[in-house]
């Protein structure tokens, strides 16, 4: 295999892998056809169309499953991966939940709705308590310190609600989707991946007075990823982007709004910035799908 031909190969894999396995071989022998064959890199006006067709592929390839069902779906599973973020820099003193949360949060990617369900209630609950200071199953000493990635005790700037919202919508969320006979489609293995990436930004509401720089790399991850949802909302005329972005949305403010009065201006514009994006991705698909088939 050429240079050539394995750097094509790669970049076709932004397609979904059963656009691939139906077309794969013959778009591969297209861009072949078409480019030097003594290059060893493909044209990088190639590799941006590549790369854009495939995310496009995806947004029309995901809108075949019902939209309300998995929009609620994505919503509670990045519900789940900000609730194993939560307890992930205190995972020396509360183990066992800790992996409690990350089970729950691999049969909710894996679509195990239904078994998932116990465990996000028992993680749920345990939010609660650690949040209001009641005993559940083990009496966890409090405050709960941080072994690593932020100096703040487990829900010590969030608050009571701010640690119950986040679990309470996931837990809703998943005894709505168990009642359906149909189980969700599997997601990504890459939403394992935020966990950590939205736990070096802290336990709960951030403060934004001296923002570290994981602080910043959050905040760019959150506003990337609702972009998304407004382009793939607008690209197929479908909700189901908007949906989990709300969801989102709503667990966040909880602790914002428990803390509204002592905000500064810089922690209003973030919210503001994540209320606007996901405002946006709700309107954003009115009309598209018309356009889409005219």
């Amino acid at each position: 295999m050429s240079p050539l031909e394995r750097r094509y190969r790669r970049l076709i894999r932004a397609y979904p892998r059963a656009y691939r396995a139906a077309h794969g071989e013959e778009l591969l022998d297209v861009l072949l056809g078409h480019t030097d064959p003594r290059r060893s890199r493909p044209p990088l006006r190639e590799v941006v169309s590549l790369l854009a067709n495939g995310l496009k592929e995806r947004a029309w390839q995901a809108t075949t499953a019902p939209a309300w069902s998995d929009g609620l779906h994505l919503g509670v599973t990045a519900l789940c991966a900000a609730s194993l973020a939560a307890w992930l820099p205190y995972a020396a003193s509360i183990p066992l939940w800790c992996a409690l949360s990350a089970l729950a949060l691999v049969l909710v990617v894996m679509g195990r709705v239904r078994p998932a369900l116990p465990l996000a209630l028992l993680t749920g609950i345990k939010s609660w308590a650690l949040g209001t200071g009641v005993v559940f199953v083990d009496a966890t000493p409090l405050p709960v310190e941080p072994a690593f990635l932020t100096p703040d005790p487990l829900y010590g700037l969030s608050g009571p609600l701010g640690a119950v919202a986040g679990p309470a919508l996931a837990c809703a969320g998943l005894a709505v989707l168990a009642l359906r006979e149909d189980r969700p489609r599997r997601r990504s293995p890459w939403w394992l991946a935020t966990v950590p990436l939205l736990a070096t930004a802290g336990p709960a509401w951030m403060s934004l007075d001296e923002p570290a720089p994981a602080v910043a790399v959050r905040i760019a991850a959150e506003a990337v990823t609702l972009a998304g949802a407004v382009w793939a909302g607008r690209l197929t005329g479908d909700l189901r982007w908007a949906l989990a972005a709300a969801l989102y949305l709503v667990a966040g403010s909880a602790a914002f709004a428990q803390h509204l009065m002592d905000q500064s201006r810089q922690d209003l514009a973030y919210w503001g910035l994540l209320a606007f994006l996901t405002l946006v991705a709700a309107v954003a698909p009115r009309g598209s799908r018309m356009r889409a088939f005219t």
